[in-house]
């Protein structure tokens, strides 16, 4: 008679055969959130980062502006290592540390004054963001636009 109790122990009930599969939909949708949401941050560190840049490239000579966007670029590209990234996407996020590493050495040009170097700089964080929406469709997704 104990073992009879035993063996209904150890097969699953029928509520938590049920409960598993109302669960599995909801992890695995979690799971592209979870991407989504990584998307969505990578989508505005890149979208603020280029409108700073084309701002800048309007004033170029305006130093005290180019120190200030060298200062946001810096804390983006510190926020962008430091952030979590899904294994969905992990293949592209270094390019996105590329792009943003890329803003960073334009606003510190413009902040020096080398205007060649600014124009330079963005042109490879253009390319790096190229780079980086490339990786991301081959892997199955797509950056929002910003």
């Amino acid at each position: 008679m104990r073992s009879r109790a035993v063996v209904e122990r150890a097969t699953p009930s029928r509520r938590a055969f049920l409960t598993g599969l109302v669960a599995a939909p909801i992890l695995l949708a979690t799971t592209g959130a979870w991407a989504g949401s990584y998307l969505d941050r990578a989508a505005m560190l890149i979208g603020q980062a280029a409108r700073e840049a084309e701002y800048l490239r309007a004033r170029l000579s305006d130093r005290e502006l180019a120190r200030t966007v060298q200062r946001l670029a810096a804390a983006r590209a510190k926020a962008g290592s430091t952030m979590l990234v899904p294994e969905e996407v992990a293949k592209a996020h270094p390019h996105l540390l590329l792009v943003l590493a890329g803003y960073e050495r334009a606003a510190t040009a413009a902040a020096e004054g080398d205007a060649g170097r600014f124009f330079v700089a963005v042109e490879q964080a253009r390319e790096e963001e190229e780079i980086f929406r490339g990786v991301l469709r081959q892997l199955g997704w797509t950056l929002p636009r910003y």
